[in-house]
């Protein structure tokens, strides 16, 4: 009996955390915040009436570690940084897919054969793209992301839940070494060492931005 206790006492602490971590999240990603956010999109945008808070807040909670795993400031600096590059990609949450679309299959994985009929392009708030990231996502999420990768752009749980794998598997880890590194992360091979410094100014003003909102400080390394 005393185990018993014991076992869902443990239980019981690590439900309780859970319930914390979400809270912490959602204290920081505010819908004032959220709003601030896609109400800068404009009205005929598909992506307004998509993109959702309690999507984001509900794709968060298969990701614990998003935005927790730090000190309360480190844990602000990462959410500023993954809403700068969400702003980024999508503008303001105006877009759900790109504009200018291609196949994007590389043939050479093949862990994650393509199907013919379908097109890997940019969806979801960091614009998934190829079809090595949408089948390691489907895997990782649980949706077919190789003969399916549409459901990125049809279900917002699903496309946040695509950009937070895609971000707890390449950028979580370097999100210490400043913003950006989370840059170069996502998009370096293109943007950074001054192939495109417009761009790479354009993601960390976003950042000190959405820091500055949350009341703490951006850090250092904000360029590529």
């Amino acid at each position: 009996m005393a185990f018993q206790v014991a076992v869902c006492t443990i239980l019981g602490l690590a439900f309780v955390a859970q319930i914390a971590v979400a809270q912490n999240v959602a204290d920081i990603v505010t819908a004032d915040f959220f709003n601030g956010i896609i109400n800068q999109a404009a009205a005929d945008c598909a992506g307004k009436s998509f993109y959702t808070r309690q999507a984001f807040l509900d794709a968060a909670g298969s990701y614990p570690s998003f935005g927790t795993s730090g000190s309360a400031d480190d844990n602000k600096r990462e959410i500023a940084a993954f809403f700068a590059h969400v702003t980024h990609e999508t503008g303001h949450f105006c877009y759900i897919e790109e504009i200018n679309k291609s196949t994007y299959c590389d043939t050479t994985r093949t862990d994650y054969p393509c199907n013919p009929d379908k097109q890997y392009y940019r969806r979801g708030p960091l614009q998934l793209t190829w079809n090595y990231n949408y089948g390691a996502a489907g895997n990782a999420i649980g949706f077919d992301g190789l003969n399916s990768p549409e459901t990125v752009a049809q279900d917002p749980v699903i496309a946040f839940k695509t950009a937070l794998w895609y971000w707890m598997t390449n950028v979580h880890s370097v999100i210490g070494q400043g913003f950006g590194a989370t840059t170069r992360a996502i998009n370096g091979a293109v943007e950074c060492d001054g192939k495109s410094p417009a761009t790479v100014q354009a993601r960390a003003n976003y950042y000190t931005d959405y820091c500055t909102q949350f009341n703490v400080a951006p850090g250092d390394n904000l360029l590529c």
